[in-house]
């Protein structure tokens, strides 16, 4: 592996990894905490409309797909807090539609001739050195927006409507979560793609959980499990010649049933005790 290194697209991989992994370590830990799983799901599968309408239209990749994402991760909020018995259909319909319009819009677009899976499955060996500026950025509004309201979030997460006794602005901040959902979807995407996106969201701070006890150290260790996911998958995927984002993830399906045997283990030995 290091002797890849010597080789500007992998050392931009392994930026692309370690700064999409600031993202799953904090949004990630929040998906998990708030069981906002699903509903993340449903913005990152939307999203494949944001980059239908960018090649459709000639706009930057980037731009299309960040600008629908927040788009359906905004609707999808105001559905969830006015609709919360009828939100998973609506999120289910725009997850479906988004795809869709993304579809068919690539389908139109005249003398497309873009790789499809690697929307699909990431293609983190193609990651410019543009792009890493804007992870960069982008990690950067997403951690100074925790940073400010850190302690509202910790209420959120774990009880809203002690959160709302205190004079927490939840609504304001279940807006200002899911847009940040939809930033990191975007960073994610151009790593293991928007079917995976989700898992390596979802992965790390489940596991986390488990071996933290406060949320400040469930991110830190989502972010580093992140990390380790990411690099022993590029590692994996170079030696073995395999699909990158799909290797990735796959070494994080595997540690995250290694995690639920150790689990089941340790139950089993206490009820024998």
């Amino acid at each position: 592996m290091l002797e890849a290194l010597q080789f500007e697209f992998m050392r931009n991989a392994l930026l692309a990894g370690l700064l999409t992994s600031i993202a799953c370590g904090v949004i990630g830990t929040f998906i998990v905490v708030n069981r906002l799983v699903f509903l993340s799901g449903g913005i990152a599968h939307a999203a494949y409309g944001g980059i239908g309408l960018a090649f459709f239209f000639g706009l930057p990749y980037v731009a299309g797909t960040l600008g629908f994402a927040l788009l359906v991760a905004m609707v999808m909020a105001a559905v969830t807090l006015k609709a919360r018995h009828r939100a998973d259909t609506i999120i289910g319909v725009l997850w479906a539609v988004g795809m869709a319009l993304g579809v068919i819009l690539l389908d139109l677009t005249p003398g497309y001739n873009v790789d499809l899976m690697s929307f699909l499955f990431g293609s983190i060996l193609t990651v410019p050195t543009s792009d890493l500026w804007l992870m960069l950025v982008l990690n950067g509004v997403i951690l100074l927006a925790v940073a400010c309201y850190y302690n509202d979030f910790l209420a959120l997460s774990y009880d809203e409507d002690f959160a709302q006794v205190r004079g927490v602005r939840v609504k304001f901040l279940y807006f200002l979560l899911l847009a940040m959902v939809a930033l990191s979807v975007v960073m994610i995407i151009r790593i293991v793609g928007l079917i995976l996106v989700i898992a390596l969201l979802t992965i790390p701070p489940y596991i986390a959980e488990k071996y933290a006890g406060s949320l400040k150290k469930m991110m830190f260790l989502s972010f580093l499990l992140s990390c380790f996911f990411t690099m022993v998958g590029l590692w994996l995927s170079y030696t073995f010649n395999l699909t990158s984002g799909a290797t990735i993830i796959l070494v994080a399906g595997v540690c995250f049933f290694i995690s639920l045997l150790v689990e089941v283990l340790k139950s089993t030995r206490f009820f024998s005790a």
